[in-house]
């Protein structure tokens, strides 16, 4: 495989104060890549960055061998790189389908076909498609925002914070939403507090602390340190770590 995303030295600042600092990551073509770290770490503003919100003082951003640094957020999004926000940002007093419609495009293909294609994915939606968004489960809603994504036919997706504010049970919904359009083709760059959750489904992670990136490696290399994950999410490792090994371990009996 070949890097769809790499992101070589970036320094983004919010007036003088630093939020990455020579930040470097590649994201490999259909992985699902997880970006770890405790609140101000840097993880929002590397996505936003990526996405075109923020741009850098430094350093360069490569998508599908284009460089789209500082272009706007509209025209990535046109190349097929997708951002779902923090906080869902769902249109509460619309339907899910009247959500779903918001979708301007859906690149190479009719919009029949794109909501044809997130019912299969998603039946659960499908099964809510009049029902109205602000209505629904936290887990629903942040389900609604990722097919929403989903109907411009994304090459990658980024997430940011998916599993936020939901009970452990929505938590179980969202993570299955996002294992789904793995499997569907897009590649993910996921960022995630919970690591417990994040570790067993991606193919690799990076861990980010104070704008940078402090290690990286595959679920498996980053469990031979999961008190250094555990300390670098802001969590107590005597819960953490076990929690961790356990959600490791059940994954890989599962495959």
């Amino acid at each position: 495989m070949s890097p769809i995303l790499t992101v070589d030295d970036l320094d983004v600042r919010y007036g003088t104060i630093p939020a990455l600092s020579g930040l470097s990551l590649s994201v490999e073509r259909g992985s699902l890549t997880a970006l770890l770290g405790a609140n101000g770490a840097g993880k929002s503003t590397t996505l936003n960055t990526v996405a075109g919100l923020l741009e850098p003082a430094r350093g360069t951003v490569t998508f599908d061998g284009q460089d789209i640094t500082g272009r706007a957020a509209h025209r990535i999004t046109r190349r097929g790189l997708v951002l779902v926000p923090e906080g869902r940002l769902v249109v509460a007093p619309l339907s899910v389908l009247e959500n779903l419609q918001l979708s301007s495009f859906a690149r190479g293909r009719s919009r029949t076909a794109a909501l044809d294609e997130v019912w299969e994915l998603f039946p659960r939606l499908a099964e809510r498609k009049s029902q109205i968004a602000g209505l629904m489960s936290g887990g629903e809603q942040q389900m609604l925002a990722i097919a929403r994504a989903w109907m411009t036919k994304p090459t990658m997706i980024l997430l940011d914070e998916p599993s936020m504010g939901l009970s452990p049970a929505l938590v179980d919904i969202v993570f299955e939403a996002i294992a789904q359009i793995h499997a569907a083709g897009a590649t993910v760059l996921l960022v995630e507090q919970n690591a417990a959750k994040a570790l067993p489904i991606c193919d690799h992670a990076y861990l980010i602390h104070r704008g940078d990136i402090i290690a990286s490696g595959t679920p498996a290399e980053l469990d031979e340190n999961p008190d250094l994950v555990a300390r670098h999410l802001g969590l107590d490792p005597e819960i953490a770590v076990p929690e961790i090994d356990r959600a490791l371990h059940a994954a890989e009996e599962h495959a």
